[in-house]
C-alpha cells in the first residue's frame, strides 16, 4: 500500500491542536493572518535624547519613596475608587486560570455568517491543515460543507491559558478563525441611533446621494488597500538619510460650509466628469529643500 501523500506547509503555526466537529477531530494549526500592530508599518521609532541621540530608558519610579522600584517589588492593582487600589497577587489570578490543556476548538453551533457583525471580530488566524492526506480530508469536508450551507461555526478554545471565543469561516479554499470579543466589551450605539432617528432626509437629497454612490461603485480589490502615510514615511526617512531637509506643507484652507443640496449636486457633477476607468495618478513627490550644510 502506498504511503499517504504529505505536504510540508511553510506557514508557521503558533498553536497546534484540533477542531472538534461532532465526533470528528480535525488536526489543525493556528497561523496569524495579519502582522502584529508593532510590525505593520515596517518602521518603528525609539525615543532619543535630542542633545546626544542616546535612547532613553523607561524607569519605574515610586513618588512616595522617591526611588526606582525593582520588578520583584511590583504587584497588580485594581482601582476600586479614585486613588484607592485593591492588590491582586499573581497567585490569585493563577487560581482562576483556565486549566484546559485539551488543545481542542469545540464547535458549539453553526450560524449564518451575515448574522455576525464584524465589530465582534478581534484577530484573524488561518486554520492550517495537517500534512497527511488522510488527516486533511476532514478539514476539506468541513470547509466544503460550510461553503454549501453558507454558515460559519461558533466555538471556544484555550490560547496561552486564556479562554477564547471564536468563529470559523470559509475564506476561499481555507478556513479562517476569528477570535471574538465578548458581548459586554462591545459598546452600545443606541445613543447614535436615537440621534439619527430624529433627522429627516428629503427624497431629492437621497436620490442625489444614491447617484454619487452608484458613480463610485466598483468591485472590491484588496490590492488597493495601501497606506499613503506609510509610503510617505519611507520617502521622508530616505530623504533625511540622504541629507535633505523636508519642507513642511502649508495648512490647507478650511472647507467652506455650503448648502447640503448644492454640495450633493456638485459631487454628482464631479463624479460624472471623472473618467470611469482612468488610471489613478501617482501623487507628486514632496519638494525637498537644498541639503543643510
Amino acid at each position: 500500500m502506498p504511503s499517504p501523500v504529505r505536504f510540508h506547509l511553510q506557514m508557521r503555526t503558533t498553536w497546534n491542536g484540533s477542531v472538534s466537529f461532532g465526533l470528528v477531530n480535525i488536526p489543525v494549526g493556528l497561523a496569524p493572518a495579519t502582522k502584529p500592530a508593532a510590525r505593520q508599518s515596517d518602521v518603528s521609532f525609539r525615543m532619543l535624547h535630542r542633545e546626544c541621540g542616546t535612547p532613553i530608558k523607561q524607569k519605574r519610579w515610586c513618588p512616595v519613596h522617591e526611588r526606582d522600584v525593582e520588578s520583584d517589588e511590583l504587584v497588580k492593582g485594581w482601582e476600586v475608587a479614585k486613588g484607592q487600589f485593591l492588590m491582586v497577587e499573581d497567585a490569585d489570578l493563577e487560581a482562576i486560570e483556565n486549566r484546559d490543556t485539551s488543545r481542542s476548538i469545540d464547535i458549539s453551533r453553526f450560524v449564518r455568517l451575515e448574522e455576525v457583525d464584524p465589530i465582534y471580530f478581534d484577530r484573524t488566524y488561518f486554520l492550517v491543515p495537517a500534512g497527511a492526506e488522510a488527516q486533511r480530508r476532514p478539514y476539506v469536508l468541513l470547509l466544503e460543507a460550510m461553503k454549501e450551507a453558507g454558515v460559519a461555526a461558533l466555538g471556544r478554545f484555550v490560547l496561552a491559558g486564556k479562554e477564547k471565543l471564536c468563529l470559523i469561516r470559509p475564506m476561499g479554499d481555507a478556513l479562517a478563525l476569528e477570535t471574538l470579543f465578548v458581548h459586554e466589551d462591545v459598546k452600545d450605539h443606541a445613543e447614535i441611533d436615537e440621534a439619527v432617528a430624529g433627522s429627516a432626509v428629503k427624497k431629492p437629497e437621497l436620490d442625489l446621494a444614491k447617484q454619487i454612490i452608484a458613480s463610485l461603485a466598483a468591485p472590491f480589490d484588496a490590492n488597493e488597500l495601501r497606506s499613503e502615510y506609510r509610503e510617505s514615511l519611507r520617502e521622508l526617512l530616505e530623504a533625511k538619510l540622504e541629507g535633505h531637509e523636508i519642507e513642511v506643507p502649508e495648512e490647507p484652507e478650511p472647507a467652506q460650509v455650503v448648502d447640503l443640496m448644492e454640495a450633493l449636486k456638485a459631487s454628482v457633477a464631479a463624479a460624472s466628469a471623472k473618467q470611469p476607468d482612468a488610471p489613478k495618478k501617482k501623487a507628486a513627490p514632496r519638494k525637498r529643500a537644498a541639503a543643510s550644510k
